[in-house]
């Protein structure tokens, strides 16, 4: 019997050649997720190694351990390494792990294997991310805790000086405009007679009026030095020597506390920038790590 041909538009083909689409899928999930596993796994041995190291490199002593600087780029650089090897490890393995694919093109399969090792990465990734998410959560919720505590017991005892002034006057604790209120009632000649308790809580209020704006406006700063004279027995120019000291001093403290805050916003920024950069650069290695796994595979 003559063979039968079919014909199409592309061209002729004998029915028992016509090309069959298999219909096993080209990603192979036994391999990714045993090479998700090894890649978390790598990765919280290398994370436990680098956070001693790291505990290690600092000190709380002035002048001894790494800077802050340094310890940044140190933590960037163990990123990097980090997921250079844990992705290159899962890479691999989901590349040797997966079955060999028959029938097709050399570039398809470059292309699964790539495909394969990439969505092993984004696996470690996610699971990673939500461990991590879970971890810091808890932290952040303990401390949470722990500071609320500190802090209520902290501020029962610091604003009690501060609130009794207000409290004697109006029957109610201060607030946001208790510094204006001592404006309205403040005395070109404060007296001698005032309770000291009262005089150390409304230059607390000036002083932290002043943090606020920049500065002590020069009528407060002159109310303080009337303050001081009247109550410490000073001079004049005794007391305006003494309050410049304190507010100078204050002025130092606020900017060391900006500098500090200016520096760890420089370091958290830098942190999430080597962070997206070692992620990329994971990706990659799994990718090429899969492709090599898989063309060794198929070759031995």
């Amino acid at each position: 019997m003559p063979e039968v041909l079919m014909v199409d538009t592309t061209g002729v083909y004998a029915e028992n050649e016509r090309p069959v689409e298999t219909s096993t899928s080209g990603v192979a999930w036994p391999a990714i997720i045993g090479g998700v596993f090894a890649a978390i796994a790598l990765t919280l041995i290398l994370l436990a190694l680098g956070s001693g190291f790291g505990l290690a490199s600092v000190s709380p002593w002035f002048g001894f351990g790494a800077s802050a600087t340094t310890f940044t780029v140190m933590t960037a650089v163990w990123l990097i390494v980090t997921q250079w090897l844990a992705s290159g490890l899962g890479g691999y393995l989901t590349g040797r792990l997966r079955t060999k694919w028959v029938g097709l093109h050399t570039h398809e399969v470059f292309f699964r294997d790539t495909a394969n090792g990439f969505l092993t990465w984004a696996a470690a990734t996610v699971i990673g991310a939500a461990f991590l998410a879970a971890a810091a959560s808890s932290v952040v919720t303990g401390t949470a805790t722990m500071v609320a505590g500190v802090a209520s017991g902290g501020a029962a005892g610091a604003s009690q000086g501060v609130t009794q002034a207000a409290t004697r006057s109006s029957g109610t604790l201060a607030d946001p405009t208790a510094y204006f209120v001592d404006s309205l009632y403040r005395s070109e000649h404060p007296s001698a007679n005032a309770a000291d308790q009262d005089v150390r809580a409304q230059s607390s209020r000036i002083l932290l009026n002043g943090m606020g704006n920049d500065g002590v406006p020069a009528p407060d700063k002159a109310y303080l030095v009337q303050l001081v004279a009247a109550h410490t027995g000073l001079s004049q120019t005794d007391a305006v020597k003494r309050v410049d000291d304190v507010l100078a001093q204050e002025k130092a403290a606020e900017m060391k506390a900006r500098q500090a805050a200016d520096a760890a916003r420089k370091a958290g920024a830098y942190l999430s920038i080597f962070t997206a950069l070692s992620m990329l650069v994971g990706a990659f290695i799994a990718c090429v790590a899969a492709a090599l796994g898989g063309q060794q595979r198929d070759e031995y």
